[in-house]
């Protein structure tokens, strides 16, 4: 899988520091508590006030890779503690962090959060975990994650996920493919287009999976007014109830993404910023010690106000019964 450069912005140290002080104002203000209602309601006021470097350098994706890393924070590995073994017992060593990501987020667009994953948080921890090594979710680690759309069973799923690096000293790579490098056959893109089998809901959501309601059709690929977007998770989606002519148009599909794919190995203080209607991520197998010194990443979700990426027929969706949270009113 190719390793070349991927697009780059920079946040000045200046504009770290700008951020930095801004997430710990808003934790003296609100009891220490990243979490805290007071906190996330503040978040767009606090967020357009800040310098037009940072709100430059979180401007939207802007070529067809649909995806940038923004490189310039700092992470004291010192100061952070130890990898946690499970995401629940990440406690609040890394506050003033979850609050800069959350300023990021509230510079794109909003966060979201889900009613029914790590207890609402708006921000992530994603660690290898005991006992989840083989699953398709963020605790695997031995087993590759297949390439998919971040939440692609929801209806409201994110517009753009961020995954922030806070210690990955095994170089573990994130993969990444944009739909709009794939060269597709009208008639495969004829054939994907169609509401021909649903998403369900991965092993993050143990309740969705749950849900009494039928499985809805969704198509894969449609064209948006900037291009082709698409959701996509091989991992969930049953193929065996497809006929062999879509069958080979999502195989030829999954072969083109691998084919595009890019590897990213990303350094603490980094932020993967990654379009979710243009490009699937995974992650490859690694070995997970459980020492305390393993792979941690933070992850938020954002929705962007007004964005025309999704089909009409995605507000008919029962979306499994999962309740999408956002941190603030837009």
């Amino acid at each position: 899988m190719p390793t070349g450069a991927v697009p780059v912005r920079l946040l000045s140290p200046a504009h770290a520091a700008e951020l930095r002080a801004a997430a710990a104002s808003l934790l003296d203000r609100f009891s220490g508590l990243p979490t805290h209602p007071g906190l996330l309601a503040e978040l767009p006021c606090v967020a357009a006030a800040l310098s037009e470097g940072v709100h430059d350098a979180c401007r939207p994706v802007d070529t067809a890779d649909g995806l940038f890393v923004l490189t310039g924070l700092e992470v004291d590995d010192a100061a952070l503690g130890p990898t946690p073994a499970h995401w629940s017992s990440a406690g609040d060593t890394t506050a003033v962090h979850d609050v800069v990501l959350l300023l990021l987020s509230a510079v794109m667009g909003v966060p979201l959060a889900w009613e029914g994953q790590q207890e609402g948080r708006y921000v992530h921890n994603i660690v290898p975990s005991p006992g989840h090594e083989a699953e398709q979710t963020g605790a695997s680690s031995s087993v590759l994650l297949s390439p998919h759309t971040e939440d692609a069973f929801h209806p409201g799923r994110a517009h753009l996920l961020l995954l922030s690096c806070m210690r990955n000293p095994d170089a573990v790579a994130t993969t990444a493919a944009s739909v709009r490098r794939v060269r597709l056959s009208d008639e495969d893109v004829r054939l994907l287009s169609r509401p021909e089998l649903p998403i369900l809901p991965d092993d993050a959501y143990a309740e969705a999976q749950g849900y009494a309601g039928d499985p809805q059709p969704v198509p894969t690929l449609w064209q948006s007014p900037d291009g082709p977007t698409l959701r996509f998770d091989p991992a969930y989606t049953p193929l065996e109830r497809a006929g062999a002519e879509h069958r080979a148009a999502y195989a030829r599909l999954t072969d083109e993404l691998s084919r595009v794919a890019t590897a990213v190995s990303l350094e603490p203080g980094q932020v993967l910023v990654v379009d979710n209607d243009l490009v699937v991520h995974g992650r490859v197998p690694f070995k997970a010690r459980y020492d305390g010194t393993d792979r941690w990443l933070k992850r938020s979700s954002i929705r962007v106000p007004g964005r025309r990426t999704r089909p009409s027929a995605e507000r008919f969706e029962h979306g499994y019964g999962q309740k999408v949270l956002e941190a603030y009113d837009a």
